[in-house]
């Protein structure tokens, strides 16, 4: 066995062995609670540009989309009993 081999074999065993520790479940001790350090609190610092937002749509009056009527929702009606007789499922 080579020693590139060898020593791949043993960073893979150091991960999987960094990964199970992380993984394990602890305490959950945030930074600012003094989950680090020696109490210096220092917020996280974001960097990222302006939000860009299309312009807004501006249509002359009259110009507009088609109004939509008001139309009732259909709802399906499951197959039951209507007294004697028996009434298949159906759009309502």
């Amino acid at each position: 066995m080579s020693v590139s081999k060898r020593l791949g074999m043993a960073a893979a065993v150091v991960g999987l062995a960094a990964v199970g520790v992380a993984a394990m479940p602890h305490d959950a001790e945030a930074w600012w609670r003094g989950g680090y350090g020696v109490g210096v609190v220092v917020p996280p610092v974001v960097v990222a540009p302006a939000p860009v937002y299309p312009p807004p749509v501006v249509v002359a009056p009259g110009y507009g989309p088609p109004r939509v009527a008001y139309a009732p929702r259909r709802f399906w009606v499951p197959p039951h009993w209507e007294g004697r007789y028996w009434v298949r499922g159906h759009w309502g």
